[in-house]
């Protein structure tokens, strides 16, 4: 199951030319690192290097403004959070608006900027300092396109039909936006001097960080270094998707949680008897999974892999502490989102002035 999901990893290294992380023999002590979860990268062994000189670095981690915060979104926002807790980072978080409008994910401006000002509350709410957070929403922080003008000149249209796959039917916005995600690339670069800048994505979203990465060379910018999440597979062993319902929001209750929790893909045997003689797959099972690569401790997820391999825990048990999990954590999410007032997100959100 994962091994599929990875493909899209794998072309990254085979066919673009990134980098696998388990080349590298210097890299943080976190989960994400020491679990898998992160593939590849881009030029992360230099960044980290200027990181813990003590550099000036910042990390850009942008969130689509057509949706809700999920699953998907923890082990990068973990990420992006343990270097602003542990070195202090600036993290510039582009909600985009625009994108999600021009795309046809949201039907109107409005929508999209609604959903922007909500995910900037979630985004505080998650754990982010307000002090070294700069959140980029584009109806609001306009300036950005006069950046996007400017870097526009460096890419070429021939270039963006190769990355993108657009098409004549297609509207000129989506031909302009790799310019517009180009310029919140490299917006640390521009207004703060940060020579060295983080973008942590997932596999899918490397085309945008290839042009952004081209041109930051012609225009004379640092090109931003870049860390490839593994994707993260829905609760029934297959890739997140809306159609297939098969994600975890951060904003669902309890009732749905556990429904979620009981529904994900098992590893277990026909029967439970079966199961306490023969032992259970965890690499199939998708609580397994969760528990032991995000929720739990390593040495609480080795136990519980072993203890599900054994026999002694059955799929059942193993479905009732994921549900506990995530009922836990949504809880506490959603309690902190309360405690977010608008002003503090105002005073977090970029400004034309």
């Amino acid at each position: 199951m994962q091994k599929r999901l990875l493909a899209d990893n794998r072309k990254l290294v085979e066919k673009f030319g990134a980098k696998e992380i388990s080349t590298l023999k210097d890299v943080p002590d976190f989960y994400a690192f020491k679990r898998g979860l992160v593939y590849s990268h881009r030029d992360f062994d230099k960044f980290y290097a200027a990181l813990k000189k003590g550099e000036k670095c910042a990390i850009v981690s942008g969130v689509n403004a057509s949706g809700t915060l999920h699953i998907g979104h923890k082990v990068v926002f973990d990420t992006n959070l343990f270097f602003q807790k542990k070195y202090g980072v600036p993290v510039f978080i582009p909600i985009s608006d625009d994108e999600s409008y021009v795309a046809g994910k949201v039907k109107t401006q409005e929508e999209a900027l609604e959903n922007s000002m909500r995910l900037a509350k979630e985004l505080l709410a998650y754990g982010f300092d307000p002090k070294k957070t700069y959140l980029i929403i584009d109806q609001i922080y306009t300036n950005i396109y006069n950046f996007a003008i400017k870097l526009s000149r460096r890419v070429t249209l021939s270039e963006i039909i190769a990355s993108y796959g657009y098409k004549k039917e297609d509207n000129p916005g989506l031909y302009f936006y790799p310019a517009v995600q180009s310029a919140h690339v490299l917006l640390p670069q521009e207004i703060g001097d940060f020579k060295h800048v983080l973008v942590p994505i997932g596999p899918d979203e490397d085309s945008h960080l290839r042009i952004a990465r081209d041109i930051a060379s012609r225009a004379k910018y640092n090109k931003p270094a870049v860390l490839h999440l593994s994707f993260l597979p829905g609760i029934d062993g297959e890739k997140m998707s809306k159609s297939r319902n098969n994600n975890i929001l951060f904003d669902d209750d309890e009732k749905t949680l556990r429904k979620k929790a009981n529904k994900a893909l098992s590893g277990g045997r026909e029967t439970a008897d079966l199961q306490r003689k023969y032992g259970g797959d965890p690499e199939k099972d998708m609580a397994c999974f969760y528990l032991s690569k995000i929720f739990l401790s390593e040495k609480e997820g080795e136990k519980l892999i072993g203890d599900y391999r054994s026999g002694k825990l059955l799929s059942g048990d193993v479905k009732k502490i994921f549900g506990d999990e995530l009922v836990k954590f949504a809880t506490n999410f959603q309690k902190s989102v309360k405690k977010i007032s608008d002003k503090k997100v105002n005073d977090c959100l970029m400004k034309n002035n």
